[in-house]
């Protein structure tokens, strides 16, 4: 099964470049998107052999996520079941027969930490939430996930401790999820390799030098690491300012 996870940072813009064209090229059994920035009704996407699920966010503009499946789950859940969560879009749960996949686009502490506090409660609700589920079936949880968990997850990691994505608190929450019986899929296969990032600022030639952050992940259920086949970053792709990823695993539906 092959699975792709993108933060477009506004699906119809980055259909105007190019998603359809790496949508139906690169035939995911899965493919989740982040941070779509749109409500219902304002895009018609022609995506056969799909089923379309999505969390739109109350605010215009303005975080949401979706998935697109080529097999029908046996449950949906959007959110967390909290009002908050269900405002902004920013997580859906499908349920299948031998596991979950849980669609991501976690808060963004902000430049000046102003929600930090909100973020790392809200990264205590999505760790119980794994749990949960992953007492029942494994779990493939993946999107943007809003940190750099390493110092090899970030180009500038000195120049960068203590900023919104690279807090000692937000490296924190990922360490203990990745210790209660999680991986980090990427990591799984490549521990020691640098320069595999997933977000580039805009400022000019910043992505053509490479200065990213990787903070977009596949994280699964220990119990499927045996299953495990690949997992890697397209930086090539263009369309957003982060590149999707993919999962490789050789498991069904």
């Amino acid at each position: 099964m092959k699975l792709i996870s993108w933060n477009v940072n506004g699906l119809r813009s980055c259909v105007r470049k190019g998603f359809l064209d790496y949508f139906h090229s690169v035939q995911a059994d899965i493919f989740c998107v982040q941070e779509i920035k749109l409500q219902e009704g304002q895009i018609q996407l022609d995506l056969d052999g799909y089923h379309q699920y999505w969390n739109y966010a109350e605010r215009k503009g303005y975080s949401g996520t979706a998935i697109f499946t080529k097999k029908e789950p046996l449950s949906v859940q959007y959110g967390l079941l909290d009002e908050q969560e269900e405002k902004e879009g920013r997580i859906i749960t499908l349920e299948y027969d031998g596991f979950y996949i849980v669609n991501v686009y976690t808060p963004n502490a902000q430049r000046d930490l102003a929600r930090l506090k909100y973020r790392l409660e809200w990264e205590d609700k999505i760790f119980e939430h794994l749990k949960q589920l992953d007492e029942k079936k494994p779990v493939i949880y993946c999107g943007d996930l809003n940190v750099a968990h390493e110092e090899i997850d970030i180009r500038n990691a000195k120049a960068n401790k203590g900023n919104s994505g690279f807090t000692d608190e937000e490296r924190g929450k990922m360490s203990r999820l990745l210790n209660a019986g999680f991986i980090d899929t990427l990591r799984h296969f490549y521990p020691d390799t640098e320069g595999i990032y997933t977000w580039w600022s805009y400022m000019r030639g910043v992505r053509e030098r490479n200065i990213g952050w990787r903070i977009d992940y596949f994280i699964v259920s220990n119990r499927l690491e045996k299953y495990l086949t690949h997992s890697e970053a397209h930086p090539q792709v263009m369309g957003s300012d982060h590149c999707p990823i993919q999962l490789d695993i050789d498991i069904a539906f």
